[in-house]
């Protein structure tokens, strides 16, 4: 199998910053310079890799991969995703993934910055509230239906237009074309969210404030209280609005995450356990692994020792 964004991304397009010890993370680059926005169709980074095999890494912008035809799995924060004809996956800033093909795929890859969102005068809010982004794996990849499928292609004709063209607000055009898609893709997405309890609602600002946050502070702030108290709430009520939006309270939120970037960390870096606990924000190493194990049912040291078998 081979990977539908390795060697392109890494060589090409994204400046790596491989440090020992750190889950490799990508900055959006168009030849040699940072840039706020990419459109790319899957084939073109297919064929300048060469479908070679990359490893799995982070990405520091937003990322829209739109699926048309194509076999293969993605993997999203240790979720294992199933490629299918319009299916479409949001990636978060942040979130390991890696994309496997088996074929060259078709499709398109929209790729953002805040700083764009910034630039154009789009709230961070704005896309939290859609439910189509989230820092971990809650949101299953979108299914687009035909009817949906008609109205995406058209917006990502104009964006594919729109880009590098070189014409007077083009990127106005690029900011008011993804603002439109992304609407889209919520419009899609609100039937399938009635049918999964589990997957974020729309509209809940307050529970995007609250993850926009979290990303921000888990590896300095473990209680409820302390993001809480920054959004000028109490615990309690923030603990009751994510139960009624996610199924899941806040302090099970906040362990959760705390739990994911251990697991990622011991699974892609060197470090020890001693050095992971000190990174997520524990004084003692001793206490991360009571807390591990009580969060995820096992011991970190079990955890490690199963990737070996």
């Amino acid at each position: 199998m081979n990977s539908l964004f390795g060697g392109y991304f890494m060589k090409d397009q994204f400046l790596s910053e491989q440090i020992s010890g750190v889950i490799p993370s990508m900055q959006l680059m168009h030849g040699d310079l940072p840039v706020a926005f990419a459109y790319r169709t899957a084939g073109y980074i297919w064929d300048k890799t060469g479908g070679q095999p990359d490893v799995p890494h982070r990405h520091n912008f937003y990322t829209i991969i739109w699926i048309h035809q194509g076999l293969g799995k993605h993997y999203l924060d240790y979720r294992e995703h199933d490629l299918a004809p319009d299916v479409v996956f949001f990636v978060s800033p942040g979130q390991v993934h890696q994309m496997v093909t088996d074929e060259r795929p078709e499709g398109e890859v929209i790729m953002f910055t805040r700083e764009f969102l910034d630039r154009h005068h789009i709230r961070e809010d704005f896309i939290f509230n859609l439910g189509l982004f989230a820092h971990y794996a809650d949101v299953p990849p979108l299914h687009v239906d035909a009817e949906g499928a008609v109205r995406l292609r058209y917006l990502t004709r104009q964006i594919a237009e729109s880009f590098d063209s070189g014409r007077s607000y083009a990127e106005d055009a690029l900011a008011a074309y993804l603002k439109l898609f992304l609407i889209e893709c919520n419009r899609v997405m609100e039937p399938q969210a009635q049918a999964n309890p589990q997957s974020l609602q729309a509209g809940r600002q307050l529970v995007g404030r609250f993850k926009q946050l979290l990303e921000q502070r888990f590896n300095a702030w473990h209680k409820v209280s302390d993001y809480a108290d920054a959004l000028g709430i109490t615990p309690d009520y923030l603990n009751n609005v994510m139960k009624l939006s996610i199924g899941r309270n806040a302090k099970e939120y906040i362990q959760e995450r705390i739990v994911l970037e251990a697991r990622r960390l011991g699974v892609h870096t060197q470090l020890t356990s001693k050095e992971i606990a000190y990174d997520l924000g524990f004084d003692d190493p001793a206490h991360f692994s009571k807390f591990y194990k009580n969060v995820s049912g096992q011991s970190f040291s079990d955890f490690r020792a199963r990737l070996m078998v």
